[in-house]
């Protein structure tokens, strides 16, 4: 029975890997940072079938002795301190779990026969120099987060090219689902919806609504991950739909999926949710992870925001 540690577990992507990992009939591993309020409410349901271990990125010793103990055949990093636009007010914490987390993680694996993904991101491309991005775009980060992001990227490449390690970037571009957490916008959007919808708020502010991303389904952007880690060769796969709309796009369609309702009649902007130094247009081209690894997304644009629309008004039924 194959072993896999899976950093960052309690999170959307953490969640669903662990549910693809056990039914693939792995020995799952699950990293938790702990808190003062229960964080586990995506995996409550694989709880009693994952070995817990609390650990943090921050902490060298912590991830040396879990992968002492644990003696994984693979390792996903999706812990991050993930939120772009909280990386601006958090820019050392930031880079201290996203980068020298990243370090400190491949530094206690070095020297072991374990494989290495690296949940990268889209937020690399930043101010992109062109349309659409592949593996062969120049990196031009715009924030605290894609700049730590940048130095993790590039830290599992000099450990791949350095020390042998099976060691894969994932360069993942906006990816969704019911369980995203819900101060992401697409989140955020759609539980103001079903709130909405039964007079629990009034009002939903938000920032940039021109700014374009490339979206795609959480649950199969991880099978994405685990596919790199099958490969007999790591390497580095930009993981996208190749099509974008913008959150204006993705806001309108949540609230005619939610009954039909005007977002000019609930909808206002706050400045407090722009970036200091906005990313105007991201969008995947992953023509190379459909011709080597076989992956090609599936759930399209209208689908997805259905998908979240009905999960948050069901979520409320309750």
């Amino acid at each position: 029975m194959k072993r896999a540690l899976v950093l960052g577990a309690t999170g959307q992507d953490g969640s669903y890997l662990c549910e693809l990992l056990l039914e693939k009939k792995y020995e799952v591993h699950a990293i938790i940072r702990r808190s003062s309020s229960f964080n586990t409410g995506r995996i409550n349901h694989i709880y009693d079938q994952l070995k817990i271990y609390h650990a943090d990125l921050s902490d060298g010793t912590s991830l040396q002795k879990v992968i002492d103990v644990s003696q994984p055949d693979e390792v996903y990093n999706l812990g991050a301190m993930s939120h772009v636009r909280i990386s601006f007010e958090q820019p050392e914490y930031t880079a201290d779990v996203d980068a020298v987390g990243t370090l400190r993680l491949l530094e206690a694996l070095r020297g072991s026969k374990a494989r290495f993904y690296q949940a990268s991101s889209s937020e690399l491309f930043g101010k992109a120099l062109e349309t659409p991005q592949s593996e062969k775009t120049p990196f031009y980060p715009r924030s605290p987060y894609g700049i730590a992001k940048q130095f993790a990227y590039w830290t599992t490449v000099n450990y791949r090219e350095a020390y042998g390690v099976h060691a894969s970037n994932g360069i993942l571009f906006n990816h969704e689902s019911p369980r995203r957490g819900e101060t992401f916008v697409t989140r955020k959007i759609t539980m103001a919806v079903a709130r909405i919808k039964r007079g629990l708020q009034k009002e939903l502010l938000l920032g940039n609504l021109d700014a374009k991303r490339d979206w795609g389904y959480a649950k199969e952007y991880v099978e994405a991950m685990w596919i790199m880690l099958q490969q007999p060769v790591p390497d580095d796969y930009v993981i996208a739909t190749g099509e974008t709309h913008t959150i204006r796009d993705f806001l309108n369609l949540a609230f005619h999926f939610g009954g039909g309702m005007d977002p000019s009649d609930y909808v206002g902007i706050d400045p407090v949710y722009f970036r200091p130094s906005e990313v105007d247009i991201l969008q995947g081209d992953a023509s190379k992870a459909e011709r080597v690894l076989g992956w090609k997304a599936k759930t399209k644009f209208q689908e997805l925001v259905k998908m979240m629309v009905d999960a948050d008004d069901k979520l409320l039924e309750v």
